[in-house]
């Protein structure tokens, strides 16, 4: 039986999912927090969050937990490093909520180009102010410029294009070749497409060096009167720079994330973008459709099955590239009870750390079977001698040496 404790509110269909389970033991508390994770971990399996942050303290709580799960793209929100040394999958669900997001990343350009927060705010406060109103510059045959083309990127390209923009990108893992695949204009410098941009919407993932990213210089270079949208990460965004273009009213702005937001669903918002007039605000709802929480709640009971059944973990983020070892092992044997222990006991003997393991099985009756085996380091000719001398079972050894 797998323990999963879901420390946040899901959509109802992944509950019942869950719930319905004869292997999976449901917990479900939402209303838990950073700080009340721990003393609930304690005898979990898996556990599963949207946005409460699991610390250090819950990792160290759950003695039996295997796997996270972020029930959205980022994992931000874990501490992955402690994660890892202590053996504990971290998962995530890509790309299942691209289409909520970039609907919303639309949404803000419009309503920027056309001031329709405005317009609705005069006229529920009983003013008919249609002469303000009347002029709106329009998108069509503007430049957008994207930052970062990874899923919802690529999601709001697909959306724009119908409109009539002119798309440019930038990403950091972005060829030109690709771009010219995606049908954008690859821009290699992030300077250069603010200086040519119009409208700028960014899809950053938050990393060490995407970390304050858009700062003092980027917004130096935009356009005056440039439309910029962010509905990623704030911490991609240099607050003080970013306030400054605002107060200087250089630019119009729309974010869906922000410095300082309150830690629950409700809260005193203290950022001090709320002030200004040419910033349109959301309340970090870009993912917050029925449709991508049904999505990502799908994921999320296909991770957990994978994990019950000792499958390997889809969309594991902390996981070591596969096929980075030095050198290793590969064992044609007899498919029986020992062989492989013989290997490994002489391994052990020679201090010989494995790293990855993988042994298939031929389809035949009594077939043999042919293990790959990379270890810590290259294995030298010695150690293939003794294990193809010493072990019974064993057909035959060949050493694998990258480089």
């Amino acid at each position: 039986m797998t323990r999963v404790l879901v420390a946040d509110k899901l959509h109802p269909s992944t509950v019942t999912a869950l719930s319905e389970r004869e292997d999976v033991e449901l917990i479900d508390r939402p209303e838990l927090t950073a700080e009340t994770i721990p003393e609930h971990v304690t005898s979990a399996d898996v556990l599963v969050v949207r946005s409460t942050k699991v610390t250090a303290a819950a990792l160290q709580a759950g003695s039996s937990l295997g796997l996270v799960i972020r029930a959205g793209a980022g994992v931000n929100t874990i501490d992955v490093a402690e994660a890892s040394r202590r053996g504990v999958y971290v998962a995530n669900c890509p790309g299942k909520n691209a289409a909520a997001v970039a609907e919303l990343a639309i949404g803000l350009i419009l309503a920027i180009d056309r001031r329709i927060p405005d317009n609705v705010f005069q006229m529920r406060s009983g003013r008919w102010n249609k002469k303000g109103f009347s002029k709106a510059r329009g998108i069509k045959g503007r430049t957008l410029g994207i930052v970062g083309m990874g899923s919802i990127g690529r999601e709001v390209v697909e959306r724009a294009k119908p409109f009539g923009v002119n798309v440019i990108a930038w990403s950091r893992s972005l060829s030109p070749r690709r771009a010219t695949e995606m049908g954008v204009e690859h821009v290699d410098d992030l300077l250069a497409l603010a200086g040519r941009a119009d409208i700028i919407s960014v899809h950053l993932a938050l990393a060490g060096e995407t970390r304050g990213l858009l700062g003092e210089a980027f917004f130096g270079a935009l356009k005056p009167g440039a439309i910029f949208v962010n509905t990623s990460r704030a911490e991609v965004i240099d607050a003080a720079a970013f306030n400054e273009a605002l107060r200087g009213n250089r630019i119009f702005a729309g974010l869906d994330v922000h410095e300082n937001e309150p830690a629950g669903g409700e809260g005193e918002f203290t950022s001090d973008a709320r002030h200004f007039e040419n910033m349109y605000g959301t309340h970090h709802i870009g993912a917050s459709t029925d449709q991508a929480e049904q999505a990502i709640g799908d994921e999320v009971v296909r991770i957990v099955d994978v994990f019950a059944s000792g499958g390997e973990i889809p969309n594991c983020v902390n996981l070591r590239r596969s096929g980075s070892s030095p050198g290793g092992l590969v064992i044609r044997h007899e498919d029986r009870v020992g062989v492989l222990a013989g290997v490994l006991d002489i391994l052990r003997e020679q201090g010989v750390n494995v790293q990855e393991m993988e042994n298939q099985i031929f389809d035949a009756p009594g077939a043999a079977a042919c293990a790959r085996i990379m270890l810590g380091q290259v294995p030298d000719e010695r150690l293939v001698e003794r294990i193809a001398t010493h072990c019974e079972g064993v057909f035959h050894v060949t050493r694998v040496a990258k480089g």
